[in-house]
């Protein structure tokens, strides 16, 4: 193996062992989705959301879950995946998400919570690489398990600074 491949295979199982781990699966438009167990505070049903005005698109507003506001994203909306009306399966998954030094709890709404796995670090894979105009730093690998393929988020950066700044402002 040359210095390259070994770096990257180095690189790879370093990722695969940081990456390796207990995750609640979801379903978002036929895909299936991954977000670390550590981070995920409880699932609820939908609820009544109040709108904010003045927020992106993919901000549905803010919900009183036991007497704390809690702003809650579109996942889809989020993703640039068409807006599904909620169903009886349609969730709310509340999360903690680490903003420059500060930890912000907030719901995303998503289609169908499936299940915890477990994610070994020899079933990871590192994203893709899908050009330079494709910006995929929020998917921390992707998880092959039985014959699926989870797409496993970091929650952290699936929203942008200015996006969490917004979030955190409720």
């Amino acid at each position: 193996m040359n210095e390259t491949a070994v770096a990257a295979s180095q690189n790879t199982g370093s990722l695969a062992e940081r990456v390796a781990g207990k995750y609640l699966t979801f379903d978002l438009a036929e895909e299936e989705y991954g977000l670390e167990i550590l981070r995920v505070r409880e699932i609820i049903g939908m609820m009544e959301i109040t709108p904010v005005p003045r927020t992106p698109e993919f901000v549905l507003g803010v919900v009183n879950l036991r007497g704390k506001v809690i702003p809650v994203a579109d996942l889809r909306l989020k993703f640039g995946l068409p807006y599904k009306e909620p169903d009886e399966r349609t969730c709310v998954i509340v999360v903690e998400v680490q903003s420059t030094g500060s930890t912000l709890q907030m719901g995303i709404v998503v289609d169908r919570v499936n299940e915890v796995v477990d994610v070994r670090s020899e079933d990871v894979e590192p994203t893709p690489s899908f050009g330079a105009n494709l910006d995929t730093a929020f998917i921390l690998g992707m998880a092959k398990v039985g014959d699926k393929v989870k797409i496993l988020l970091d929650i952290d950066r699936v929203l942008t600074g200015s996006e969490l700044d917004v979030m955190s402002s409720f």
